[in-house]
Formats: structure tokens, C-alpha cells, sequence
């Protein structure tokens, strides 16, 4: 036989079976067990007959999915810092803001659905829009973003209404960086350190000068200075997101007024004005 000649190709049954694949799965959890994958792959139910609701659907599903892990990491988070445990909860933000720029392009694919496309399913939606996402406003509120008329969407469900007004009572990521600022002995006014946390966050001059004093001498507070920017990092890809959401929006429906009641675009855009932690943008004009 000629030195340089092939062997045949294996067959892919042999393949398989020469690398000790399990194959039988009647007595062991499989894969798809372990996912849940029936109750998953079996949750888009289309009310239209339109071609592109399954898109619809299948976005917003997997959105809800990612936003389930980015409260469970923006949770974990804001509890380690609580307890002065800043190198966890840096990787957990470091995520956060990982899942942010997943969701920034998810609407790519969204994007794909032109106007009369979306018309043609738009009518199944009735009154339902992303406005009511339970998760989405624990995120808004955890990131800061306080608002009491917010809860009103979700008073027809007990359950969902008490998730969300947890999230309403609770301190947010910021609040809980003030007051890990305040336990090292930076002055941050008790104002911003105890008080309501329902309350919309209000911005100080006494808060970034707090920041400032953090950002002027990095080397005496890192692990402060290393939060500040994963705080920056976390409210860019926020802003991402919501321009992403904004234009996405824009280019599908135009300026209709959106399924939930609201100005669709016009609202959308006034939120992308919403700083969530204000000192810590402002502070950059001073340095």
C-alpha cells in the first residue's frame, strides 16, 4: 500500500459507539429531563396565524430566561456587598452586564420582523407588552429605578405583586455601595445611607464628592474604585439595551402607541434619559 494512501472514513455509528456514548436512557435522566426541555420547548403557543409570532415569542421567552439569571446574579450581588465580600460580587456584575449585552443582541434578531409582519400578529397581543414584565421591573427597581406606579400592572397577581414589592422596599445595588462607602469612612450624608427605599434616588454633591474621593486615590480604596466601574460598565450596557430596545421598537411599529397603553417610542426614549447612578457619571467632569 502506497505510504501516503487514506484509510476509509470511520461511519459515524462507529464513531459513536468505539467513544462509549450512553445511548439508553430508560433508567438515567437525560439531557432533556435535566432542562426541562418538554415544559420549555412547549411553551410557544401562537394565537395568529402569522409565520413570524413564533419569533415573537421565542425573543421575549428567552428574554424572561435571561432576566431570571440577571436578578439572580444582581441579588447575590447586592447581598455580598452588604457583607463587605466585593470580589464575588464583582464576577456577578461582571455577568450582569455580560447578559445585558445578550439581550442587546436578541433584538437584532427581533429586527428581522418588518411592520407588516408585526401587524399581522399585533391584534393577538391585546393588552399584553414587555411593560408588564414582572422581572424587567425588579431589575428597574434593583438597579435603582423606583417607581410606585409601577406596581399597579401587577396587582391582579398576589404572587407576582409581592415579588415586585420586595423589590420595591428593598435597598438597590447603588444604595448598598453608598452605604459599604459610608461603613469605610467616606463621608457619604446619612440622607443617602438610611432613608425610604421606595424613594427615587435623588443625586448629591456630598455623594460625589464621596466618589471623588475614591477616584482620586485609587491605590488607598481599589476594590471601591474596581465597584465604581463595574457600576459604569453595568449602567453602559443598561443604556445599551434600552437604546437597542427604543430603536428596535421604532423601526417595527414606527410611532403606534405600544400594545401595554403607553406612547411606545416616546416612552422609550424618556427612559433612556433615566441616569441610574448619577455621581459616578458626573464625577469624571472633575477629575
Amino acid at each position: 500500500m502506497c505510504p501516503h494512501a487514506h484509510s476509509e472514513p470511520q461511519k459515524p455509528e462507529d464513531i459513536v459507539r468505539e467513544e462509549g456514548a450512553q445511548l439508553d436512557f430508560s433508567q438515567d435522566m437525560s439531557y432533556g429531563d435535566y432542562l426541562q426541555l418538554g415544559a420549555i420547548l412547549g411553551a410557544q403557543k401562537p394565537l395568529s396565524p402569522a409565520h413570524d409570532e413564533m419569533l415573537f415569542i421565542i425573543q421575549h421567552q428567552t428574554s424572561e430566561l435571561w432576566m431570571k439569571l440577571m436578578l439572580h446574579e444582581l441579588h447575590a450581588a447586592i447581598a455580598h456587598i452588604a457583607q463587605d465580600e466585593l470580589q464575588p460580587a464583582f464576577k456577578m456584575l461582571a455577568r450582569v452586564s455580560k447578559i445585558m449585552e445578550q439581550l442587546v443582541h436578541a433584538w437584532d434578531v427581533l429586527a428581522t420582523m418588518t411592520p407588516p409582519e408585526y401587524s399581522a400578529l399585533r391584534p393577538y397581543l391585546a393588552q399584553s407588552s414587555g411593560f408588564q414584565s414582572h422581572q424587567y421591573r425588579c431589575i428597574e427597581f434593583a438597579m435603582g429605578n423606583k417607581n410606585a406606579a409601577m406596581l399597579k400592572p401587577h396587582a391582579h397577581s398576589p404572587e407576582r405583586l409581592a415579588v415586585v414589592q420586595a423589590a420595591y422596599a428593598a435597598p438597590s445595588l447603588y444604595d448598598e455601595a453608598l452605604r459599604l462607602l459610608a461603613r469605610r469612612g467616606i463621608p457619604v450624608p446619612q440622607s443617602h445611607t438610611q432613608r425610604d427605599w421606595t424613594q427615587p434616588y435623588e443625586a448629591s454633591d456630598a455623594v460625589e464628592q464621596a466618589w471623588l474621593q475614591v477616584y482620586r486615590n485609587p491605590k488607598a480604596h481599589w476594590d471601591l474604585y474596581q465597584l465604581g466601574e463595574e457600576l459604569t460598565d453595568l449602567e453602559d450596557a443598561f443604556r445599551l439595551w434600552r437604546f437597542r430596545h427604543v430603536t428596535t421598537v421604532e423601526r417595527v411599529i414606527g410611532f403606534k402607541r405600544g400594545t401595554g397603553g403607553t406612547g411606545g417610542v416616546s416612552y422609550l426614549r424618556k427612559m433612556l434619559d433615566v441616569v441610574l447612578f448619577p455621581e459616578i457619571w458626573r464625577l469624571r467632569t472633575e477629575l
